[in-house]
């Protein structure tokens, strides 16, 4: 047991705990007041923590000290500012230029990871582990996983990952590669896709060719997989610029993917709720009295439509809507639908009291 280190480590002082659990605290140094992340692992790599302690790579925390006792591992590091890339997904609030770049940082992370000798290979990449800075940075945390790429295991002999985010060979049908994070990365860029108040699926290429079971083949490098994400992009900025936006962008809920099946069911729908709205009778009604609720009746529905399918990202200005909880969210769209049906009832009142 290394005691100097031991010594260092008792200088910093726990003032909260951030997951219990995972055992995960906010530490302060008693002399320089400055905050770091303390964390007592029980499955690591210490090789791996050694040398990222003495060769920082930018785009992950920096380690300031570690020490080894009772098979468990404790370290001091740099405490990232920011929210999880997992509640940016929760609250929908990414966009397709952030995908990019986040997927690009996230892709110089791992170049300078994998081209290592031996290579580290992360083996637990997912949105809970990717900080986001108040710049908008990507920053990749916790390799507890994480192993070195050799050519002579044929199979991982610890089963370590997250489900769903884990690549095949992580469960003993192969090795740990760099292949292994380009599978991630694509489970990753699929759930971002999905995330995006209109999903997108110009990525939908890129996303099987990273996830293919075979790990040979899988694109080769992520210097690569950044190279086809940012062509995409342009390739998609292109399309909108001469193709036109419009059209895209004020697509009615069910038309916005173009996907055949999404596009029927919304047309039987638009079409039920006209014939509902534009063939009610009110008893006792001018023709134009008549037709002024039927119109707001229509313009109701419509909106109870727009607002639950988050229309041009309407549902910006309830801040409800954004929260990380679902059922707050779900409040959030019921606060948005009435304030849209009281709007429209208060106009036609008012219309109707004037002629």
């Amino acid at each position: 047991m290394d005691y100097a280190r031991r010594l260092e480590i008792s200088y910093y002082n726990t003032i909260a705990t951030i997951n219990d659990a995972h055992k995960i605290y906010l530490v302060q140094h008693r002399e320089t007041n400055k905050i770091y992340i303390k964390k007592i692992l029980d499955i690591y790599n210490p090789h791996i923590y050694e040398y990222l302690m003495e060769h920082h790579i930018t785009g992950i925390p920096k380690l300031y000290n570690i020490y080894e006792e009772s098979g468990q591992l404790v370290l001091i590091e740099e405490f990232i500012s920011g929210i999880s890339l997992q509640e940016m997904i929760d609250v929908r609030t990414l966009t397709l230029d952030l995908i990019v770049r986040f997927m690009g940082e996230l892709c110089s992370i791992l170049e300078k990871l994998h081209f290592l000798n031996p290579p580290i290979i992360h083996r637990d990449i997912k949105p809970s582990n990717i900080i986001i800075t108040p710049c908008a940075h990507a920053v990749l945390i916790d390799f507890n996983a994480a192993k070195h790429s050799t050519d002579i295991a044929d199979h991982d002999t610890v089963l370590l990952g997250t489900k769903g985010y884990a690549a095949p060979e992580q469960y003993g049908f192969g090795s740990s590669t760099s292949q292994t994070d380009i599978y991630a990365l694509g489970i990753l860029l699929k759930e971002l896709s999905h995330a995006l108040p209109v999903p997108t699926n110009i990525f939908d290429a890129v996303i099987s060719k990273c996830t293919e079971m075979n790990p040979s083949d899988r694109m080769k490098t992520v210097q690569e997989l950044k190279t086809e994400i940012e062509k995409l992009q342009n390739h998609n900025n292109d399309n909108r610029s001469t193709v036109g936006t419009p059209q895209k962008d004020f697509a009615p809920p069910g038309f916005r993917t173009k996907t055949p099946w999404k596009m029927f069911t919304a047309s039987v729908i638009y079409l039920f709720i006209f014939w509902i709205c534009l063939s009610m009778e009110v008893k006792d009604a001018t023709v134009f009295h008549l037709w002024l609720e039927r119109i707001t009746a229509l313009f109701i529905m419509l909106a109870f439509v727009f607002c639950c399918f988050n229309y041009r990202n309407i549902q910006r200005f309830i801040p409800l809507c954004t929260n990380k909880h679902k059922i707050v969210r779900c409040l959030g769209v019921l606060v948005l639908n009435f304030a849209a049906a009281f709007s429209l009832l208060f106009a036609m009142l008012l219309l109707e009291s004037i002629f």
